[in-house]
C-alpha cells in the first residue's frame, strides 16, 4: 500500500478526504498509524481560512497511533509500539529549545525559510498541521522522533490518552504558567476542552478555590467534575461582580483566561488581586485593550503569562503518569465518535458545537 486517506484543507470553508502518498521515513522520522486523533478548534480557525495554511495540507495535530517505520538513527522505540507525540514537536536542537523555549522553536527551517533568528519563531514548535502535513489521516510522519514519541502505558485507552499531546498540555500550562500556590484561589474564563483542563490543572496544583466561568451550564457541570468548587454562568450573574465578593473584595491570586476575546482577558484582569498573575491560553485574533484602571496604571504588579502547548516526550511522559495514576480523568470530555470518512460531517458538528460537543475521536 503506498497511498492513505486524509483531510485536506482545500480552500476556506472546505476540508475534504483525499488519497495522499504515505510519506518516505527519513533518518531522524517515524512513521505512526494513527489509531485515534481528535478536531482542536484551531482546526476550526484553519477551516474558516482564519489561520492561513498552504492548500493541500493535511490538518490536525493530536496524535495516538501506532509506530509503522523507525527511521534509521530512532533508538529506544520499536515498530509496533503505541505511541503519543505532542502536537507542539520541537527539534531540540535550537537556540530556543536550548533556552528553556521548545514551543517557540524554529531551528529546523532552512536558511531560507521563515526563521532567521538562531531557531527563535513565535509558534514554531507547531508543525503537524500547519507547515507538515498532520494526524487526520491513515498515518503521519513524526519529525525528530528521537525527542517527541512518548510510550503509551497498555492499561490506558486511547480515549484516555488523546487530550494529552495539546488540550491537557495547554490546560496544564496554564495552571504551571499562573504558579498557583497551594492555598491559592483560581478563576478559569471559559470551559471549553482546554478551561476543563486548566481546571483539572489547578486542582492537581493545589488551588483551595476553583471558580470555573462559562456560559452553558452543562461544562460548569463537567468542571465540577474536574475539580470546580464555585461555577459562574456569565449569562446569569455579573462574574466580576460575584468574584469580587467571593473574595471579599480581594481579588483572585490567579486569573487563567481560555477563550481569546477581549471580553474574558479583561474580566480576568479585573478580578486580578495586586500581585497576581494572568496566565493567558487564549488564541486572539484581534488588538486587546487594557482597561487602565483594572490594570493599576501599571503599578499593581501584576503578571500577564501566554503560552504555547508544550510538547517533547518528557512533557508527554509526564502527562501520561497523571493520566495512569488516576488523578485526572478526562474520558468526560470525548462526547463523540466518528471514522476519518466521515470528517467532513464531524467538522460540521465540532464548529458549531451542537449537541454538547467537547471533543470527538477520529477513527481511522
Amino acid at each position: 500500500m503506498s497511498t492513505m486517506k486524509a483531510a485536506v484543507f482545500v480552500a476556506p470553508g472546505r476540508i475534504e478526504i483525499q488519497e495522499k502518498r504515505i510519506p518516505d521515513v527519513g533518518p531522524n522520522d517515524a512513521l505512526l498509524r494513527i489509531t485515534t486523533t481528535t478536531i482542536c478548534g484551531t482546526d476550526v480557525h484553519i477551516l474558516k481560512g482564519e489561520y492561513p495554511v498552504a492548500p493541500g495540507l493535511t490538518v490536525g495535530h493530536e496524535p495516538v497511533g501506532i509506530i509503522e517505520k523507525l527511521g534509521s538513527n530512532v533508538t529506544g522505540y520499536q515498530e509496533g509500539q503505541r505511541v503519543i507525540a505532542g502536537a507542539i514537536c520541537p527539534s531540540f536542537t535550537s537556540y530556543a529549545c536550548q533556552d528553556g523555549f521548545p514551543s517557540q522553536d524554529g531551528g529546523y527551517l532552512t536558511a531560507n525559510g521563515t526563521c532567521s533568528c538562531h531557531g527563535y519563531k513565535a509558534t514554531g514548535g507547531w508543525r503537524f498541521g500547519n507547515i507538515i502535513d498532520g494526524t487526520q489521516a491513515e498515518y503521519v510522519l513524526v519529525p525528530d522522533a528521537q525527542a517527541n514519541l512518548a510510550p503509551v502505558p497498555d492499561a490506558l485507552t486511547d480515549e484516555q490518552v488523546l487530550m494529552c499531546p495539546d488540550i491537557m498540555s495547554t490546560g496544564f500550562v496554564g495552571a504551571e504558567n499562573g504558579n498557583i500556590k497551594i492555598g491559592d484561589t483560581v478563576v478559569i474564563f471559559a470551559q471549553g476542552p482546554i478551561g476543563l483542563c486548566a481546571t483539572a490543572g489547578a486542582k492537581l496544583r493545589g488551588a483551595a478555590t476553583i471558580i470555573a466561568v462559562d456560559g452553558v451550564d452543562e461544562r460548569l457541570e463537567i468542571s465540577r467534575q474536574m475539580g470546580a468548587d464555585v461555577t459562574l454562568n456569565f449569562k446569569k450573574v455579573d462574574v466580576v461582580d460575584e468574584i469580587m465578593k467571593l473574595t471579599g473584595g480581594r481579588g483572585v491570586d490567579v486569573s487563567i483566561e481560555a477563550l481569546g476575546t477581549q471580553t474574558t482577558f479583561e474580566q480576568a484582569l479585573r478580578v486580578l488581586k495586586p500581585g497576581g498573575t494572568l496566565s493567558s491560553l487564549g488564541v486572539y485574533s484581534e488588538d486587546l485593550t487594557i482597561p487602565v484602571n483594572a490594570f493599576a496604571a501599571g503599578l499593581g504588579d501584576h503578571k500577564i503569562v501566554t503560552a504555547l502547548c508544550p510538547g517533547g516526550k518528557e512533557r508527554m511522559r509526564r502527562l501520561l503518569k497523571i493520566v495512569e495514576s488516576g488523578r485526572v480523568n478526562l474520558e468526560a470530555l470525548v462526547t463523540h465518535e466518528y471514522k476519518l470518512d466521515d470528517i467532513v460531517e464531524a467538522y460540521d458538528l465540532f464548529a458549531n458545537q451542537r449537541d454538547g460537543v467537547l471533543k470527538i475521536a477520529i477513527k481511522p
